[in-house]
């Protein structure tokens, strides 16, 4: 961990690993809920590896129904960021979202984990050599 900063009122904490910064947006209440204020957390960051805590992110983006998740993992890839939510996965009723986890886990661009470290390493890695 390098220092903590702040950005438009939420505070980060920047990671590091393998000289690639990765910020963690820390806050006790709403951040995201939806695609516009994903591009405003984004342009806001300095790295291009966020990490947000589920319980920051509207319960309406686990409702895959209401396609809020959709248009901000779409954002997330058309801009190259790398997106980490960190929390409990494991107790998901939802097979459409168990299997949405699942598959956006694959490809180390968006992450759904129980765990920061697992997250950062990831993201630490170079892009492809997963």
């Amino acid at each position: 961990m390098l220092g903590q900063i702040e950005i438009k009122h939420m505070n980060t904490i920047i990671h590091s690993r393998n000289n690639k910064e990765i910020i963690e947006i820390i806050d006790d209440g709403l951040i995201l809920n939806n695609a516009q204020k994903f591009l405003d957390i984004a342009a806001n960051c300095s790295s291009r590896n966020v990490i947000i805590h589920k319980e920051n992110i509207i319960p309406e983006f686990f409702d895959l129904k209401t396609k809020i998740a959709g248009e901000i993992l779409q954002k997330a890839s058309n801009y190259k960021i790398r997106l980490g939510i960190v929390g409990e996965f494991k107790n998901i009723k939802s097979k459409s979202l168990r299997d949405f986890i699942y598959e956006s886990n694959k490809t180390k661009e968006i992450l759904f984990k129980e765990n920061i470290g697992d997250i950062i390493d990831i993201f630490g890695k170079e892009r492809g050599n997963s």
